[in-house]
């Protein structure tokens, strides 16, 4: 019988590995696995690369871990906002190395790696900084029907870490709103993906047409209450 309900984020986590790249879905405080993050902090994993759209924000989530001194890198399309205080001292004192990736280019990354794509081309960034690789080198470029391109690989993840609203045992899942955002395609970019859930129901209680990510996609889930962050960083349970 398939069962993929793990009884406690501790246990989902477990064989996370020092050096492992872990993709953490969310888009700005929408959609951040809160819990699944402070899981990872206890858990202790070191010389993480993290992926995300946002470098943190305040003192928890994945500032709480950048803070924890377990990042080694982290890929993200904005690492500046009013309150990511904590990745720009990190960043300043050398003690971060950052990969920043336009935000249509890190989706499509991402996609590319769970649909099996090798590289692709894409317009963004031909002709800025971020057209050349990490040594300052010059990334690959190619003209195609008259307009300039710039070869992109995929992002795999080691782990994934969502945040989805509904799932069953199988692991199939469903998201509230806009906190799907990169959930769906971190999950098939990654080799073990743990997804929170407020409810778990039973196999065949989910609509089939409103599964977004399949179970196939999914290795782990935790049943976490439904938690309210408010302004400051406060929680609520709702």
């Amino acid at each position: 019988m398939i069962n993929k309900v793990s009884p406690d984020v501790r246990s989902a986590l477990a064989d996370i590995q020092d050096g492992a790249t872990v993709l953490i879905g969310g888009f700005g405080t929408a959609g951040i696995p809160t819990e699944l993050i402070d899981g990872l902090i206890e858990q202790g994993a070191r010389e993480l690369t993290v992926v995300n759209n946002n470098a943190g924000n305040g003192d928890v989530g994945i500032a709480a871990l950048l803070k924890s001194g377990r990042v080694r890198k982290i890929i993200c399309s904005f690492p500046r906002q009013a309150d990511s205080w904590v990745f720009d001292d990190l960043y300043r004192r050398g003690q971060i190395e950052l990969e920043l990736v336009p935000q249509g280019n890190l989706a499509e990354r991402l996609r590319a790696a769970g649909a099996g794509v090798g590289a692709f081309f894409t317009p963004t960034g031909f002709g800025t900084e971020l057209a050349k690789n990490a040594d300052g080198t010059p990334k690959e470029t190619r003209v195609i029907n008259g307009k300039p391109y710039v070869l992109e690989y995929p992002i795999y993840g080691d782990v994934a870490l969502i945040k989805a609203e509904v799932g069953d045992r199988w692991g199939n899942l469903t998201f509230r709103k806009a906190a799907r955002n990169f959930g769906p395609v971190m999950a098939t970019a990654a080799t073990f993906t743990v997804a929170t859930v407020h409810r778990i129901v039973e196999p065949g209680q989910l609509d089939p047409e409103a599964v977004v990510t399949p179970g196939i996609h999914v290795s782990k889930i935790v049943k976490v209450d439904h938690i309210a962050t408010m302004a400051g960083g406060f929680k609520m349970t709702a």
